[in-house]
């Protein structure tokens, strides 16, 4: 296991550091002078020539990726060419809002999934079997961000249950917090919700004529703890739907974060990219890397903790 665990954590952090580096590359050639954008358009030549010298633009490239690259080394993403303020201390406070509604979301879609899922593949035919492939079909036919816009419309505007847009932290109100998240995170895990449910709804229904449950039912085991023998086989195809889940609720928060004003990485990157911000954008990408590397890697851990033949492999 430590052999597996060290292969693990040895190819996360090159894979880590080759997508830092590939993305310097990339941005500074996507946006190789954004000083007329970040000075304004009346900028006199002597104003874009200070501010190309403060923010290193006037060294040449590798001069500074070297720069950038050993300050990343050090946990030092550098200064915001928008605002110039520390780059970590702005995705100190973004983090957290983008990570409270992914993970939400997450937890939306593994207990409603699940819920539905099992139900659907219990009783096929049935209603919820029904609402459940009508709702596969409808929900990733329709833009995420139309879901949201629907959502704000019934829950905020008429019926007032949960604010429209803004964020509260949790230290200032746990409830208040609560509600300003959860129209986000379930606009944007009510696509997982109906995936997750439709591939268990298969699985169990695919199994149901299989000798092993055959086997279950002759001794005289239930339908619903035939359906939990069911979910503990497919453990480990589960974790690897909610890893796959995390990144693709991560990648969709972005948008979602506009629509309902929420101060997180996606707010970030929109303002970033306005302006030509490479350390932010550079920054946001890293991070965002981060995250899904630590994911997969908590993935490779549970599933070789699960299936010890997963470690061979």
């Amino acid at each position: 296991m430590i052999v597996f665990v060290t292969r693990r954590v040895l190819s996360a952090i090159v894979l880590v550091l080759a997508m830092a580096i590939g993305a310097f590359f990339m941005a500074h050639a996507a946006i190789p002078d954004p000083t007329a954008t970040l000075i304004g358009k009346t900028a006199t030549p002597d104003q874009i020539a200070a501010l190309r010298e403060r923010i290193g633009l006037d060294q040449p490239l590798m001069t500074q990726f070297w720069n950038w690259f050993t300050g990343l080394l050090h946990g030092d993403f550098g200064l915001s060419w928008r605002t110039n303020t520390p780059i970590l201390t702005d995705l100190g406070i973004r983090i957290p809002v983008t990570m409270s509604v992914v993970v939400f979301g997450l937890l939306l879609c593994a207990v409603f999934g699940t819920i539905l899922g099992i139900s659907a593949g219990l009783r096929p035919g049935s209603l919820v079997d029904r609402i459940t492939k009508a709702g596969s079909v409808v929900l990733f036919a329709v833009p995420g961000y139309w879901i949201a816009v629907i959502l704000i419309i019934v829950f905020a505007v008429h019926l007032r249950w949960f604010p429209a847009l803004g964020y509260v932290r949790p230290d200032v109100s746990v409830t208040r917090w609560l509600s300003s998240i959860t129209l986000p995170a379930i606009s944007l895990a009510l696509g997982g919700i109906v995936m997750i449910a439709e591939q268990l709804r298969n699985a169990i229904v695919t199994a149901g004529s299989s000798d092993f449950v055959r086997t279950l039912r002759s001794r005289g085991l239930g339908t619903f703890r035939i359906a939990m023998h069911l979910l503990r086989n497919a453990a480990p195809a589960a974790v690897t739907v909610l890893a796959l889940m995390f990144v693709s609720l991560l990648g969709g928060v972005i948008v979602l974060e506009t629509v309902f004003n929420l101060p997180g990485l996606g707010i970030a990157t929109q303002q970033a990219s306005q302006v030509g911000d490479i350390p932010m954008l550079l920054a946001i990408t890293v991070t965002t890397v981060v995250f899904v590397v630590v994911v997969n890697f908590l993935l490779d851990l549970v599933l070789g903790w699960i299936n010890p033949k997963a470690r061979i492999r």
